[in-house]
C-alpha cells in the first residue's frame, strides 16, 4: 500500500512542474520519515480525487447551463425520479469513500502502533516550554525559547530561525524507534512536528502516546499547536536527528552534566555568583510574566519590584518557588528547578532591582528547605 500511493503520487505530479510544488509553502511538507511520506502521498492522492471530481461535477453542471438555457429554446424535461440515476450517484461516492478509507485506515494503524521502540521520551508541557526525559538514560531537561527579546521587540532585525530557536534541543538518533509519551503539568499544550508527521495533545493527568522513525540526519522545527496562554507563540519544538555514534556521544555528556549539576549543591557560592546566575534562571522563567525589570503584569502577574512576598520572610518565598500558588498563573518550580536554581533565582530577586535587602539564599539553605518537605 506504501509503494502503490508513492508511485501514485508520483505519476500524478508529473502533471505538475516541481517549481510549483516547491513554491507550494501552504502545502504540507513530505517529512522525513516513512510515515511522513505515507501521509503526504496519501494527501495529495485525496487532493487529487477531490480535483477530479470538482472538475466533472462543475464541468458537467456548466456545460448543462450553457448547451441547456432557455434563449436556445431548451425546456426542463418533466420527470419526478430515476432509480437508475439515484444508484449511481449513491454508488459510486460510496466506492470512492471505501478507496480513500482503505489505505487512510492503514496509515492510522500504523501511527498508533508504538510497541517495540527503542527509545522511550516523555514529553511534558509547560507554560512555556517543554520537559523531556528519556526513561532509562537517567537524561532529564527543559527546553525554552532563546530568540532575543530585541529580535521580539522589532529592535532588530530578526533571524532566520527567529521564535523557532531553543536552549536545548531534542537529540534523536536516525533508524531508531521512538517512542514519545506526552502529558502537561498546567494546561492542554500540542507537540507538532510538521517534518515527523506528529501532532500529540499534552493533557494535564492524561498520557498521549506517539512515535517516529527518523530517516535523515538534520535539525527540524515545531511549535506548540494548541493555545495555552499570554506567551503559546513562544513554545517552540526543535529537534535535532543525529548518527547513532553521535547519539552515544550526547547521551555520555548530558550524563556527565547532570553529576556535574548534582554536585554543584556542595560548591561554595559568593552572592555575586548566585545573582548572576539567578539573574539567568530568571530570564528563562520567571521575565515572561513578571518583566525583565519585576514590574510585572498587574493583576495577573504581580510586580516583584518592592514586593512584600519578596521582601518578607525568606521561608514563604522559598514555598511560593517551590510549590506555586494554587489556582493562579504562579507556577510551581519544585520539579522544575534544582536546588541551586532556586537558591539563585530567590537570591536574585531579593536583590535586584530596588530590592537590595543584601541577603543570599544559599544551595545548602534550599536545599534544607527542599529535605522537610
Amino acid at each position: 500500500m506504501r509503494r502503490f500511493l508513492h508511485q501514485l503520487s508520483i505519476t500524478l505530479a508529473f502533471f505538475i512542474p516541481g517549481s510549483v510544488y516547491a513554491a507550494m509553502e501552504m502545502n504540507m511538507p513530505r517529512g522525513v520519515t516513512d510515515t511522513s511520506h505515507i501521509i503526504y502521498d496519501l494527501h495529495m492522492l485525496i487532493l487529487w480525487i477531490c480535483v477530479a471530481i470538482g472538475v466533472v461535477v462543475f464541468g458537467v453542471m456548466f456545460w448543462s447551463i450553457f448547451y441547456h438555457r432557455k434563449s436556445q429554446g431548451a425546456e426542463a424535461s418533466q420527470f419526478h425520479e430515476s432509480t437508475t440515476v439515484e444508484v449511481i450517484w449513491t454508488v459510486i461516492p460510496f466506492l470512492i469513500l471505501i478507496a480513500m478509507a482503505i489505505p487512510s485506515t492503514s496509515v492510522l494503524i500504523d501511527m498508533y502502533d508504538s510497541s517495540d521502540s527503542d527509545i522511550d521520551i516523555q514529553v511534558t508541557g509547560y507554560q512555556w516550554k517543554w520537559q523531556y526525559k528519556y526513561l532509562g538514560e537517567d537524561i532529564n531537561f527543559f527546553s525554552s525559547l532563546i530568540t532575543p527579546k530585541e529580535e521580539i521587540a522589532n529592535e532588530q532585525a530578526k533571524n532566520t530561525n527567529y521564535l523557532l530557536e531553543v536552549d536545548n534541543e531534542l537529540v534523536l538518533p536516525i533508524n531508531k524507534k521512538v517512542r514519545f509519551l506526552f502529558t502537561s503539568n498546567d494546561v492542554i499544550h500540542a507537540w507538532w512536528m510538521p517534518d515527523l508527521a506528529i501532532k500529540k495533545d499534552a493533557i494535564p493527568g492524561f498520557i498521549n502516546e506517539s512515535w517516529t522513525r527518523i530517516n535523515e540526519v538534520g535539525t527540524y522545527r515545531g511549535q506548540c499547536a494548541e493555545l495555552c496562554g499570554k506567551n503559546h507563540g513562544f513554545m517552540p519544538i526543535v529537534v535535532k536527528a543525529v548518527t547513532q555514534y553521535d547519539y552515544d556521544i550526547w547521551v555520555e555528556e548530558q550524563q556527565a552534566a547532570a553529576i556535574a549539576k548534582a554536585a554543584e549543591s556542595e560548591q561554595e557560592w559568593t552572592i555575586d555568583d548566585l545573582i548572576a546566575k539567578g539573574e539567568t534562571v530568571y530570564q528563562k522563567n520567571c521575565a515572561a510574566c513578571h518583566m525583565v525589570d519585576g514590574s510585572g503584569l498587574p493583576p495577573a502577574f504581580p510586580a516583584l519590584n518592592g514586593s512584600d512576598v519578596v521582601l518578607g520572610d525568606v521561608e514563604t518565598h522559598m514555598h511560593m518557588m517551590y510549590y506555586g500558588v494554587p489556582g493562579s498563573a504562579m507556577a510551581a518550580y519544585g520539579k522544575q528547578l534544582s536546588a541551586v536554581d532556586l537558591a539563585a533565582v530567590i537570591t536574585y530577586k531579593r536583590n535586584a532591582w530596588d530590592n537590595n535587602t543584601g541577603e543570599v539564599i544559599s544551595p545548602a539553605d534550599m536545599q534544607a528547605y527542599i529535605d522537610k518537605q
